[in-house]
């Protein structure tokens, strides 16, 4: 069995990141239970790296519920600015949060500068209880460009101003099924489940 009891909280109350985890673990007959259902308040983030933060979070989830949890930690980079917003990306514009508000501020901040090339980085972290001394870390990255006006109304986050020239489309603009498949988020859970399997099948999971 890969997760004890099938069900997993995830370490956020993000309702775009809980339909696109619910639709890749289903197949898996994984349930995700979001943790504000649970009556988990969102955990601190005061860490300058995803993985400090993805840890946080999911040791926090499981510590309150006794779930196994799941927390990823991702954000929009930009080389042009230093790797920028980064972990700041849910919060760019500051308070209150607002999707719109932050990518109109990258957009602003990338106005000066040629490079205009970006990639999405995920990092997930599972853990089986929150006294787990060897969670499992998983990352994928997503690269592309930032774009002046956006396109698209799937997805969430940066995801209209977010292009891919290979596709030829925003990622508001991709059906779910290949956004998922494609996205940072999407290879670092595809690398993640494989983890899972290696550990479960060598009987490293407690």
């Amino acid at each position: 069995m890969l997760i004890p009891g099938n069900r997993l909280v995830l370490a956020s109350n993000n309702a775009g990141k809980l339909r696109e985890f619910a639709a890749l673990f289903a197949p898996l007959n994984i349930t995700l239970v979001a943790q504000g259902e649970l009556g988990v308040s969102e955990a601190e983030e005061p860490h300058d790296t995803f993985l400090e933060n993805a840890l946080a979070k999911a040791r926090h989830a499981s510590r309150l519920t006794g779930l196994p949890a799941l927390a990823d930690d991702s954000g929009i980079c930009c080389p042009a600015l230093g790797g920028a917003p980064g972990v700041y990306s849910a919060r760019y514009a500051g308070e209150p949060r607002s999707d719109e508000r932050n990518s109109l501020k990258l957009v602003a901040d990338l106005a000066a500068h040629a490079d205009r090339r970006a990639y999405y980085h995920c990092v997930l972290v599972l853990m089986r209880h929150a006294a787990d001394p060897q969670p499992l870390v998983a990352e994928g990255s997503w690269f592309g460009e930032v774009i002046a006006s956006p396109r698209g109304q799937g997805g969430f986050g940066y995801d209209p101003w977010f292009s891919l020239p290979q596709q030829g489309k925003t990622a508001a603009e991709l059906p779910a099924d290949e956004k998922n498949r494609i996205s940072h988020r999407g290879l670092a859970l595809s690398r993640l489940l494989e983890s899972l399997r290696v550990h479960a099948a060598a009987g490293a999971a407690p």
